[in-house]
């Protein structure tokens, strides 16, 4: 099953060319979830050609204008083109406010169903639990309430082995044996052990991102062991002050996240607009973590 992210936007807060904004694609298997909806965010989606039908759940970390100032343009587009898929809004405290004004005087009238799951970023919640993947907050420290996400693919199902079964085997006993149950044929008394006719399937796939954040580790127990890991790197370590004051992190200290947390991969992102060039934010966390990689815009990520 696919399990892969696309980076849309790498920027923070101020504009670049560059680098637009935050906003991510996590696709898993058909459908995408899309991860916040900074400015130009829907222009993204149409240059990587996202079907918008195949989207039906945006999480918002927090309300910093880079992370969902998008969010009011996509969704004013997708009822012009006459979306009727039902859309879930999963953010902190205000969202729903700052939609509903924006809505009522534009004097737009939604016409898909579209539902806000509040977030309580201070602790760890499920917020979705999907038949692919479950959600859960990730709380973050920042200068807003902000919580980052963590998706968790569920357990894929066994996998048959379809030359040793019969010929018309009924489709209702495949299901079964994907599911580790043992069938039995009433008609001949045969009994097939899943264990038999499948393998073992693949081990289930996990992605956090971490937005917008000061160097934190009480969430360390929640990453563990974790596939990939996004974790914003607004600056480098010469400014480790000036991410402290702001509630942001360096390219040392997410490197550091990864380490401990046992990441198998580390993406950083959400750069500076100081800087122009960053080399120095890879070489910087590739010390502490070699398998670093710096977000790149229109680049996917596989699982």
């Amino acid at each position: 099953m696919k399990f892969e992210l696309l980076i849309l936007g790498t920027g923070s807060a101020t504009p670049i060319l560059e680098r637009h904004p935050s906003a991510q694609i996590l696709s898993v298997e058909n459908e995408h979830f899309l991860i916040d909806c900074g400015e130009a965010t829907q222009y993204r989606l149409l240059e990587q050609k996202i079907k918008h039908t195949r989207i039906k759940h945006i999480f918002i970390s927090h309300l910093h204008g880079d992370h969902y100032l998008g969010l009011v343009g996509l969704l004013s587009s997708l009822n012009m083109n006459q979306r009727t898929e039902d859309m879930t809004i999963y953010g902190p405290a205000g969202l729903d406010e700052i939609l509903t004004t924006q809505f009522r005087y534009s004097d737009t009238q939604i016409r898909f169903k579209l539902t806000f799951i509040k977030t309580d970023t201070t602790k760890v919640a499920v917020i979705l639990d999907h038949p692919f993947v479950t959600v859960e907050t990730i709380p973050l420290q920042h200068r807003i309430p902000c919580c980052g996400f963590l998706f968790r693919e569920k357990q894929p199902l066994r996998k048959i082995l379809k030359e040793k079964l019969p010929e018309d085997f009924p489709i209702t006993f495949i299901k079964m044996l994907k599911n580790g149950q043992d069938v039995l044929d009433e008609l001949s008394q045969k009994v097939y052990l899943s264990a038999d006719y499948t393998t073992d399937s693949l081990p289930a796939r996990s992605f956090a991102y971490c937005s917008d954040t000061a160097y934190l580790e009480s969430n360390l127990p929640q990453l563990q062991g974790v596939d990939l890991l996004y974790h914003e790197a607004t600056f480098t370590k010469e400014l480790t002050k000036r991410a402290t004051e702001t509630n942001h992190s360096t390219a040392e200290q997410a490197a550091h996240i990864a380490q401990k947390s046992g990441a198998k991969k580390l993406v950083i992102g959400h750069f500076s607009s100081r800087y122009k060039t960053l080399e120095a934010f890879e070489s910087e966390a590739k010390a502490i973590f070699e398998n670093t990689e710096l977000a790149k815009e229109g680049i996917t990520y596989s699982i």
